[in-house]
């Protein structure tokens, strides 16, 4: 019963948009989304502040990023794999 629940952990997937911080990256997710009167499609941003133990990302890399527990006041997520490096 306890792997049911540890697999159901929300992924996500964005671009790094900053890694200044020591074993910390933001992440940005960008949805497109119908607006619901209008119809025309909006660009919606959502900010993630995730853990990244070894500092090897840097901004602009596209990264797959996993819930975990609270590790500080703004990190609840952390870094599962690099999926492509900023050119």
């Amino acid at each position: 019963m306890e792997e049911i629940k540890r697999n159901l952990r929300k992924e996500r997937v964005g671009v790094v948009t900053s890694s200044k911080m020591d074993k910390s990256i933001v992440v940005a997710e960008v949805k497109k989304v119908k607006h619901p009167m209008y119809g025309k499609f909006v660009l919606k941003t959502k900010k993630y502040v995730a853990h990244d133990e070894t500092n090897n990302c840097n901004e602009g890399d596209t990264v797959r990023i996993m819930e975990t527990r609270p590790l500080s006041k703004t990190k609840c997520w952390r870094l599962v794999e690099i999926i492509e490096r900023a050119k």
